[in-house]
C-alpha cells in the first residue's frame, strides 16, 4: 500500500490523498489502476485504487520482438528507443503516461498512435494477440489489467518526426490539465466546437478552457473536482445546442 497525493500526483493537480494498493504480480485486480495519472479527473470519493509496482517498468528485446511493462513510462520508452535505434515510438515525445494506460486507451497524435505497431499484450488473462482486440480513435475492449505488451523492431530512430512531435501542438498549455478533454467527433476537432459554443478562456471557479486550446480544461490554481465537472457539462450542453454534436470525454472522470 501507497500514500498518495492525487492532488500532486495527477496532471490535472486535483485529488484527495489516498491510499493506493501496489500490484506486485500479474492478478485480477478489481481496483480502478491510475498509472501515471496523467488524464484523470478524481473526485473527493474515489472508488478504491491501485497501481502496477516497479517490477513492471522494464524494456527488453525478446525473440525480436521489444517488451515493455505496463508500468513503464512513456519518457523511458523514448530513450530506449533512441538509444538502440528503433523506429515508430518517436511520439512518445508528446505523450505522457505509462504504457498500460496509452495502450488502454489507445492513445495517439493523428495517424500515430500505439496500436499501430503493437504486436500482443498481457493481462491477467495471459497474452492477447492485436488481432483479438477490438480497438479505434481513443479506444479499446480490454479487460483486465495490462501488465506487459510487445510490438514489432524496426530500425531508424526518426529524429526529423521527432522534432515534428516536439513543435506538435505548441499551444498546449503550461497549466496543470489532463490533456484533451473530449475525444474529437468524427471529421470535427473538439476544440474548435468549444470554442464556437463560446466557452475558450471560460472559467468555473479555478478552472477554465484554456484560452490557447479550448479543449485543455485547465486548473488555474486550487480549482476543484466540482468546477471541472460545472464545465465539463457545460461544455457538453453549449456544443450540442450550437452543433448538433455529442462531445465524449477522453479524460477519465473516476467518483464512487
Amino acid at each position: 500500500m501507497k500514500t498518495l497525493n492525487l492532488a500532486t500526483y495527477t496532471s490535472i493537480k486535483i485529488g484527495p490523498v489516498v491510499d493506493v494498493q501496489i500490484i506486485t504480480e500479474p492478478l485480477h485486480v478489481e481496483h480502478f489502476i491510475i498509472g501515471g495519472g496523467n488524464n484523470l479527473l478524481v473526485s473527493s470519493n474515489p472508488p478504491k485504487l491501485a497501481m502496477l509496482g516497479k517490477v513492471f517498468d522494464f524494456l527488453h528485446i525478446k525473440n525480436s520482438l521489444l517488451h515493455i511493462g505496463g508500468a513503464t513510462p512513456s519518457g523511458k520508452i523514448l530513450s530506449y528507443a533512441k538509444k538502440h535505434n528503433i523506429k515508430n515510438f518517436e511520439l512518445m515525445q508528446k505523450l505522457p503516461g505509462t504504457l498500460g494506460g496509452m495502450i488502454k486507451m489507445n492513445a495517439g497524435l493523428k495517424e500515430w498512435e500505439i496500436f499501430n505497431h503493437l504486436i500482443a499484450i498481457k493481462t491477467e488473462y495471459g497474452w492477447i494477440e492485436k488481432k483479438d482486440i477490438e480497438f479505434g480513435y481513443r479506444h479499446t475492449n480490454i479487460n483486465g489489467t495490462i501488465y506487459e505488451a510487445s510490438f514489432e523492431i524496426q530500425n531508424g530512430f526518426d529524429n526529423s518526426l521527432l522534432e515534428m512531435f516536439k513543435n506538435f501542438r505548441d499551444n498546449q498549455p503550461k497549466l496543470p490539465s489532463a490533456g484533451s478533454c473530449f475525444k474529437n467527433p468524427p471529421n470535427n476537432f473538439a476544440g474548435k466546437l468549444i470554442d464556437e459554443a463560446g466557452l475558450k478562456g471560460f472559467k468555473v471557479g479555478n478552472m477554465a478552457f484554456c484560452e490557447t486550446h479550448a479543449n485543455f480544461l485547465v486548473n488555474l490554481g486550487d480549482g476543484t473536482f466540482e468546477e471541472a465537472m460545472e464545465l465539463i457539462e457545460l461544455a457538453k450542453k453549449r456544443v450540442y445546442e450550437t452543433s448538433g454534436i455529442n462531445l465524449y470525454l477522453e479524460i477519465q472522470v473516476i467518483k464512487s
